[in-house]
């Protein structure tokens, strides 16, 4: 009992609520800090005001950066197999890495260009075909449909009410909606349709500057990057600078991976999805192939996205068919989690699925569509940021590393600087011998 009470009371003296008393106190500034920000942003109309119009005079240069970003691994294929030729032919190395650079960048900017053009020259027209002929078709579907459902519903059952009331109701509140709000708003439509026009025109306008900058950017890319680090190591001590780099270094690999990797693999399911409803001669097939491939950038709730609207579209065409797209489209889906996906993708972003979907709702809800799918990456930067620091906590701490250790873990030893684990971690055999009868050593022992 005496040495029981000494080590309580031992334990007590160790115990210091300094290191505590500072980790509250840096939390309780940092939220103050965050809170005071928010609201300096959101709530005080003139910062508000100048910081989106900082925005808009910077999207040029934005667009410029999203570019070069995009396509700088064509580049660096192009020049890869480029560069060695130039070499060989040409005297002076200087001038034909310069030249090799320029010839990529431009052939990357044209093959890029080439895809997208025969892309809408493609789709464009089969999408015009589609949209137009469901909007031609569209009241006739609704009532195949509505008479379909109604040869399988009794006419006196109670689902029919219900849906012939429905019915009633959404035309009714149609009819007033096109009277009083649609057709009095028509100038508003009409001029939103003007200001919108003008802002395509200026979108086009900073998409073609963007391509000029990019040109600049990727043709002096190292020296961007040379500048950087230069300035990283000015400003912090050797081993911060360090992780600073490999950081950076680790999140363009995250980055780069996931939006390659995902535009790749949405690709992929788009084609895959055009050639399974051709097979099932589907209607509004490449439409609907448009819709679940470029949705499928999403991640997790991507496919979901897509193809409830398609599943819709094509069953007020006809309910079978929208029957076997939905059984299609899941498993073209289990073919792309289990197969195609993990091929491409790999595990470019160390994230468990709760962690992703966790990433999706907080990026969507912040920021919209964008946010859900630049959301994944940009939480898998933070993760990895926040695992190394815990990490270097524990190593100082000379705490082991792995997750796995601390699952059943019950105390820290501070004598022996030990994790203690529970019974059921113990050794088999030490839990053996610890539960083994007294007699048995006896009968042992006799003979």
């Amino acid at each position: 009992m005496e040495e029981n009470s000494k080590k309580t009371e031992n334990r007590k003296a160790n115990w210091n609520i300094k290191p505590y008393l500072a980790i509250g106190l840096t939390a309780f500034i940092v939220i103050i800090a965050s809170i005071s920000v928010f609201f300096l942003i959101y709530r005080y109309a003139g910062l508000a005001e100048l910081w989106n119009k900082l925005l808009n005079i910077l999207q040029p240069i934005t667009i410029g950066l999203i570019i070069a970003y995009l396509v700088n691994p064509i580049v660096k294929f192009e020049e890869k197999h480029l560069l060695p030729l130039l070499k060989k032919r040409m005297k002076n190395q200087k001038r034909a890495e310069k030249f090799s650079r320029m010839i990529s960048i431009l052939g990357a900017l044209i093959f890029v260009g080439l895809i997208i053009g025969i892309l809408l020259q493609m789709v464009i027209p089969e999408l015009y075909s589609s949209i137009e002929g469901m909007i031609v078709d569209l009241p006739k579907q609704v009532n195949y449909f509505t008479d379909w459902a109604g040869s399988y519903i009794d006419e006196e059952s109670e689902i029919a009410k219900y849906l012939e009331q429905g019915l009633r109701q959404g035309i009714t509140f149609f009819e007033d909606w096109a009277k009083t709000d649609f057709l009095p708003q028509t100038k508003n439509i009409l001029t939103s349709l003007t200001t919108g026009a003008i802002s395509v025109v200026k979108v086009l306008f900073n998409v073609i500057i963007g391509i000029i900058i990019s040109i600049y950017v990727l043709m002096s890319k190292e020296t961007f990057i040379g500048q950087a680090k230069k300035l990283v190591y000015a400003l912090f001590p050797a081993k911060q600078a360090n992780a600073i780099v490999h950081t950076g270094h680790k999140s363009n690999k995250i980055f780069g991976g996931f939006i390659s990797g995902k535009i790749l693999d949405s690709l992929i399911i788009g084609i895959l999805c055009f050639i399974g409803l051709s097979i099932l001669k589907m209607p509004y097939t490449l439409l609907v192939s448009v819709i679940v491939g470029v949705t499928n950038i999403i991640p997790f709730f991507g496919p979901y996205l897509g193809a409830i609207p398609s599943a819709i579209l094509i069953m007020l065409s006809s309910p079978l068919h929208g029957l076997y797209f939905i059984i299609f489209i899941l498993v073209l889906q289990q073919v792309d989690g289990n197969i195609i996906g993990p091929k491409i993708l790999g595990d470019s972003t160390g994230l468990t699925s709760f962690w992703v979907v966790f990433a999706i709702l907080i990026g969507g809800g912040l920021f919209g569509v964008l946010g859900m799918i630049m959301g994944v990456p940009v939480f898998a930067v933070i993760y990895y940021i926040i695992r190394n620091i815990i990490n270097y906590v524990l190593e100082r701490k000379k705490l082991p590393k792995e997750t796995s250790q601390y699952t059943d873990v019950r105390c820290l030893n501070i004598q022996e600087h030990k994790l203690e684990h529970w019974e059921t971690d113990k050794n088999p055999e030490d839990k053996k011998q610890k539960n083994k009868n007294p007699e048995d050593d006896k009968t042992e022992a006799g003979k």
